[in-house]
């Protein structure tokens, strides 16, 4: 699939204004997604000088991995699932910051699992190419509908 064919990420990804990080889905399969971001524009997290603290990567990551949910839906034709951000494993940074001027890739390839505790192998290097500047196991807990989280309602009393 060409990159022109990929939905925008705000079609994709439930962020919105500054929360919205990712730029465009560049490559996507069934058990791979690829996004482009550019670090200056979160500048909500930048530091004085334009630099992005590593640590955005994990959000860029996470939202990578929403992105690849909602192709992954589409072209069931169903509607994307919502998912929670668990945690991480095994995380290694590169660097401390982002670079402003630099541009980013981010992959994230589905592990395991469809719904319930589902993992993606996850990275963020340059598009330039280079070793990783973030990686890591990403852990999202999928459900069918935000109505699954809010449970029963019958709090046993």
């Amino acid at each position: 699939m060409s990159r022109s064919s990929f939905p925008p990420v705000s079609a994709l990804v439930p962020h919105s204004g500054p929360m919205s990080l990712l730029d465009q889905v560049l490559e996507h399969s069934r058990e791979r997604t690829v996004c482009s971001v550019d670090p200056a524009g979160s500048r909500l997290f930048a530091e004085p000088d334009g630099r992005v603290p590593v640590w955005l990567g994990l959000e860029y990551m996470a939202q990578c991995i929403a992105a690849h949910g909602g192709l992954a839906a589409r072209a069931l034709g169903e509607p994307p699932r919502p998912g929670l951000f668990l945690g991480t494993r095994r995380v290694e940074f590169g660097t401390e910051y982002f670079q402003p001027q630099e541009t980013l890739r981010v992959t994230a390839v589905h592990h395991r699992g469809v719904t319930g505790l589902v993992a993606f192998d996850c990275e963020v290097v340059t598009a330039a190419g280079g070793d990783p500047l973030v990686n890591g196991r990403m852990n999202v807990y999928i459900v069918d509908d935000w109505n699954a989280l809010e449970g029963s309602g019958d709090d046993g009393g």
